[in-house]
């Protein structure tokens, strides 16, 4: 088996090593936050039929999908701060509005796929000012809750 090494003439700074109760602590109230606010947003608007999942997990139990509340959501939570840590000022305004203006796309094939469905009252644009206001308030609570970064 090989084995890539890092070149020594790079003069790089060694990949620093971060422990897992570090990622934790980085990481964990905004993922945190992530959850709470999807879980409140989708028991708000399930609970008002605005839109609904026909299918989910544990369906007799919980009105929402928490495959994606629990575990998609966490995942592109950090896949959104790491791409927005390594981002000048405009790329990270240009990467909120590419995922707000994305999402609402994602609900039509999602729709497609019967995963989603919406009250006929509902408009996609909601969708794309929702995220807009929930990608920015999760980024500035990143930040605020990570000051040395």
């Amino acid at each position: 088996m090989n084995t890539v090494k890092r070149s020594k003439g790079l003069n790089l700074p060694p990949w620093p090593k971060k422990s897992l109760p570090f990622l934790i602590k980085e990481f964990g109230p905004t993922v945190f936050l992530a959850i709470l606010l999807g879980t409140c947003l989708d028991l708000y608007f399930v609970g008002k039929n605005l839109y609904m999942f026909p299918k989910r997990p544990f369906p007799e139990i919980f009105s929402f999908n928490i495959g994606f509340t629990f575990i998609a959501l966490p995942i592109l939570v950090l896949v959104f701060i790491n791409m927005m840590n390594r981002v000048t000022k405009w790329g990270k305004v240009g990467i909120i509005l590419f995922l707000s203006l994305l999402m609402p796309i994602m609900e039509r094939l999602s729709e497609l796929f019967g995963l989603f469905e919406h009250a006929s009252e509902w408009k996609h644009i909601y969708s794309f000012f929702g995220y807009l206001v929930f990608l920015s308030l999760i980024f500035v609570f990143y930040r605020l809750t990570n000051k040395e970064h």
